[in-house]
């Protein structure tokens, strides 16, 4: 009952806070980025220019040649129905990676935590950013599969590293994930991974070969051509320097602050590995891929979902944590603001510049990711200390297991304890 009442929740909260049909915000009167994406198959499809020239909706193309060609089977589908059915099937996407977060998390596949998965898909809507991708019609949660996916595989599957490579090839923020593969050395998945994302760029340039010249020798060296740095839905590092700063910030403390960012994240993706968290190192992951990227989006942080199941993993064992999921839904949920006569706006971080709290709400996903890294790191010493204490004071020392190897390595068939029954 608990995660139906969640689902019902944010749907009331999702079309009541912002009239569906609202100008330019309301949840079903958006789509311009999948009209975007279609057009640009479309301009594939026939020889047409792509970058350089502003396509549909006088926007530009951003994304990779190879892109392009993933988009030509839009055209297939009726422009009337297009972006409804689009929102559809994404929700459909949001509710598998939510699964797939489950069975990273040790849990086996059942008819239970599949209807669990699905009310929260619902529960999570209301999220900012996955609001947001839902009204724009973007990608994100697709890559956000094909990551999940990805690493869901066993460390001897042939399969590994061709899910990341394929989701760079679109968008090519996944690309960080070659690292992630490199840092928990398992070579091979970096190398099918980057062997991936190689042959689209040679099978783009095959087909599109003028594009795709012109995106990997200028489109791609023009960081202006997405927005500002100082945009406040510039939810990154770079942007964060720009807020605090009234102006974009030397190139050189943006590339020393990623450094010391993707180091120290790295060692807790490599400690909770470890230890076998999966889940909260592939979530940490994505969650700084957000960060470090040149320009992050809002609707980038989709990776606040399998953050929101490791949070819910852990209310289902000690209460205490359902706090945290209620403080992830009140700094990033989709809390509109009526700028008096102007437009709706939705998210903390488009509030009022002139407020006091500007400097915090409008870097509010980096903060939140502060918070995430302190707490992992915190645990991670408080355990370590405790492992030694434990360790100086235990006899005789073989009569014990090794803490590192105490963890059942075997999934879990269903949670402990189970979750409320879903609708």
């Amino acid at each position: 009952m608990l995660f139906a009442a969640w689902a019902v929740a944010a749907i009331v909260l999702v079309v009541a806070l912002v009239p569906v049909h609202y100008h330019e915000i309301g949840i079903l009167a958006g789509g311009a980025d999948l009209w975007v994406y279609r057009d640009g198959g479309w301009r594939a499809l026939h020889g047409m220019p792509i970058y350089g020239v502003p396509v549909v909706l006088g926007l530009l193309y951003t994304y990779t040649p190879f892109s392009t060609l993933v988009f030509v089977p839009l055209q297939a589908i009726p422009g009337g129905v297009v972006t409804e059915l689009w929102m559809g099937v994404n929700v459909l996407v949001l509710v598998a990676c939510i699964a797939l977060a489950w069975r990273l998390a040790g849990y086996r596949l059942s008819p239970r935590l599949l209807a669990v998965s699905f009310a929260m898909g619902l529960g999570c809507t209301f999220l900012e950013p996955v609001r947001t991708t839902l009204f724009y019609g973007q990608i994100n949660l697709w890559l956000m599969l094909a990551v999940l996916w990805d690493v869901s595989r066993g460390r001897n599957s042939r399969l590994a590293g061709i899910g990341i490579g394929l989701a760079a090839a679109v968008k090519l923020t996944p690309l960080y994930f070659v690292a992630y593969y490199l840092v928990l050395r398992r070579w091979r998945a970096a190398a099918v991974a980057t062997g991936t994302f190689a042959a689209t760029i040679a099978l783009a340039w095959a087909v599109l070969p003028g594009e795709s010249h012109r995106y990997w020798t200028r489109t791609f060296f023009d960081s202006n051509r997405i927005a500002d740095d100082e945009h406040p839905s510039n939810q990154s590092l770079r942007g964060m320097i720009a807020h605090l700063t009234g102006g974009p910030g030397p190139i050189w403390v943006w590339l020393l602050g990623s450094a010391v960012v993707v180091a120290g994240s790295m060692a807790l993706v490599f400690a909770l590995e470890r230890r076998g968290e999966r889940l909260l190192g592939v979530t940490l992951a994505g969650l700084t891929a957000a960060v470090v990227s040149p320009f992050s989006w809002s609707h980038h942080w989709v990776w606040l979902v399998p953050l929101t199941v490791v949070l819910v993993e852990r209310a289902l064992v000690r209460g205490r944590w359902w706090w945290g999921v209620l403080g992830v839904f009140a700094v990033a949920g989709a809390w509109p603001f009526h700028w008096g006569d102007g437009p709706i706006v939705v998210g903390l971080f488009l509030y009022p510049p002139s407020w006091p709290t500007a400097w915090l709400h409008v870097n509010v996903y980096l903060w939140l990711y502060i918070a995430v890294v302190a707490a992992v790191a915190g645990r991670l010493v408080r355990e370590r200390r405790r492992a030694r204490v434990a360790s100086a004071t235990a006899v005789p020392s073989d009569a014990r297991q090794p803490v590192a190897e105490s963890r059942d390595p075997e999934p879990r068939s269903d949670p402990a304890p189970e979750p409320e029954p879903a609708p």
